[in-house]
């Protein structure tokens, strides 16, 4: 639920604007891949005791190598489509608004960012993220009751009004095409297997594919779960966020489609000098339906707490794309070239890493705006499917099949990424046309939609990780203990993966800890401020000066020493009567 922002609100309302109820599949399907999240996955994650997403399958098959392949493409996912949408939504809600240029609400927004994460992190992340979803589902309610009584409560009059609703200048510019005009298939959410749009083969699986790599694989929304104090909490979070993802018909798809229905000149623009006038986006407005919504039909009190709270929840998740990120730079690619870094150059690295996807974000927005008709949820999904599936196929591998292997992983990973990869470039090169323009895509490209082929290179990535795991030696059933879902229950000690990682991982935490006891033990001005600003925790207090100067005391790291096999093992446990609870409600959603 509160992965929900201004991506949901303006993505959803602006896709149902242009295409109907169709989009609201992607929400749907989101309901079985949280099953699939809190009743497959996090088990395992829970059982492994891992911090992030690319460190479990450091763990699973012993390989940097593929550590950091995972790392980087979710760096790239993360830079291309979470944040520089994040940052694209937030700015149209604050250019709509208030009158603002794109740039300047983005310099803004990651200036009021800056000052959120230095002062909070990951655990404000979570809180926050609880209470602002909350007023935004109240404030969204409030906005939907409202615009229902716009169109007399009746679906009758949204249907005859949503069907009327051609922009003026469409008969003059596009004379021959149906640019701006709406059809039948915008009330059904299964369409033909041929529909430009949402073909119902790639709606049924490709859509899943999508899905269950941002729910089960992505460290945005992961380390929420990793954050619960059991697998039994996990379950139930899952589950309650299954029940939240029915909302989003009701409170954006609905909505959005009546912005259409009252504002079909701005909505619906087909002209691309009236669209730039509009919006700043000749592509296409439909990304402002919800913010018309708010800014032209909310009270003036409601609509300043709502517009705050989408403001604050943006800079939330700005955040914890933020945290994320960083979080898998140091942890999984700095870590390993710099095993010794103390923890106030980890701090500062991810903080760097941080800027340059700030800056690759920023610079990414022309490129997300000229794509297509500038419909922000098609662009995300787009781009989900040239990069996502292979990293979803390794995954499943990698959690439900024993015999899987590095070998028969990394290879898989790097043909099936490079596949999709050189997809998004083609798709870039030469462009997705908007309505009314010629498509000079090559065949291969312009009759294969997205969510079919991001279906074709999940399977073809899986069967490649099979063959080739199959071609070569298997993994020692010793070293695989709480690393799948058939072997999470084992109370065997695990043997380490490949030789010298146990001796590395204990040189590297015995560094840690003596670096961590210097930085600590600094109690200078200059020190307790950089600290501070580095959200470095703990000042020294529990330390102490024996008669020779040295520093003695505990020293209390958090998600820098691994935990104790005892604890990994009984946040993995459950307790019989609420894991019965949870299956319940498991049958209930299902």
């Amino acid at each position: 639920m509160t992965n929900i922002g201004s991506r949901s609100f303006i993505g959803l309302a602006g896709s149902a604007s242009v295409g109907g109820y169709g989009v609201a599949i992607y929400e749907f399907q989101a309901l079985n891949c949280l099953l699939l999240l809190g009743f497959f996955f996090i088990p395992v994650y829970f059982a492994s005791g891992v911090s992030t997403v690319p460190e479990y399958l450091k763990l699973r098959f012993g390989s940097n190598r593929l550590q950091i392949s995972i790392a980087v493409i979710n760096l790239i996912t993360a830079a291309v489509i979470m944040l520089a949408s994040e940052m694209y939504a937030s700015s149209l809600v604050i250019q709509q608004s208030l009158g603002w240029d794109l740039y300047t609400s983005i310099i803004v927004l990651l200036l009021m960012t800056a000052v959120y994460t230095v002062a909070g992190g990951l655990k404000a992340v979570i809180y926050t993220d609880a209470i602002q979803a909350v007023i935004m589902m109240i404030g969204a309610s409030v906005l939907m009751f409202i615009a229902l009584s716009k169109i007399d409560w009746s679906m009758d009059v949204l249907r005859e009004g949503y069907m009327a609703a051609i922009p003026n200048t469409t008969g003059s510019i596009f004379a021959n095409t149906s640019c701006g005009v709406p059809t039948e298939k915008v009330w059904h959410i299964f369409r033909p297997a041929d529909d430009p749009g949402l073909p119902w083969p790639g709606s049924v699986f490709g859509a899943l594919v999508l899905g269950c790599y941002f729910w089960c694989t992505n460290q945005v929304i992961v380390q929420r779960t990793l954050a619960a104090r059991n697998v039994t909490h996990s379950k139930g979070a899952c589950i309650m966020t299954g029940y939240f993802k029915i909302l989003p018909m009701f409170l954006m798809i609905i909505p959005g489609m009546i912005s259409r229905t009252l504002w079909p000149d701005e909505i619906a623009c087909v002209d691309p000098e009236i669209c730039q006038e509009v919006c700043g986006n000749p592509a296409g407005c439909s990304d402002i339906a919800y913010p018309r919504l708010v800014v032209e039909l909310m009270p003036t009190g409601l609509r300043g707490l709502m517009l705050a709270t989408m403001l604050a929840a943006m800079i939330s998740s700005l955040t914890s794309i933020f945290n994320a990120s960083s979080s898998m730079f140091v942890l999984d690619i700095w870590s390993k070239f710099r095993p010794a870094s103390t923890e106030l150059e980890l701090v500062i690295v991810g903080k760097l890493a941080t800027v340059v996807m700030v800056i690759v974000g920023v610079l990414w927005i022309p490129i997300l705006q000229a794509y297509g008709t500038g419909e922000l949820f098609t662009y995300i999904q787009a781009v989900n499917a040239y990069l996502a599936p292979a990293v979803l196929a390794v995954f499943t591998a990698a959690v439900l099949w024993k015999r899987v292997n590095e070998t028969g992983a990394f290879w898989g990973l790097l043909c099936g990424f490079t596949i999709g990869f050189t997809r998004a470039v083609l798709d870039f090169v030469f462009g997705v046309p908007s309505c009314g323009q010629e498509d000079k895509r090559p065949s291969f490209l312009s009759n294969f939609h997205f969510l079919h082929f991001a279906a074709f290179l999940y399977v073809f990535t899986l069967l490649l990780i099979v063959g080739i795991s199959l071609l070569t030696e298997p993994v020692s059933p010793q070293k695989l203990v709480r690393l799948t879902w058939w072997t999470r229950f084992s109370n065997l000690p695990r043997e380490p993966m490949t030789e010298g990682d146990e001796e590395r991982a204990q040189i590297r935490e015995e560094a840690r800890k003596q670096a961590t006891i210097r930085a600590r033990s600094r109690t200078g001005l200059s020190w307790k401020v950089m600290n501070v600003i580095c959200c470095i925790h703990g000042n020294g207090e529990s330390l102490k000066r024996n008669d020779h100067g040295d520093v003695e005391g505990d020293v209390h790291e958090e998600k820098v020493m691994d935990e104790p096999e005892e604890e990994i093992m009984s946040a993995a446990y459950e307790n019989p009567k609420w894991a019965r609870f949870a299956l319940t409600d498991l049958g209930n959603i299902t």
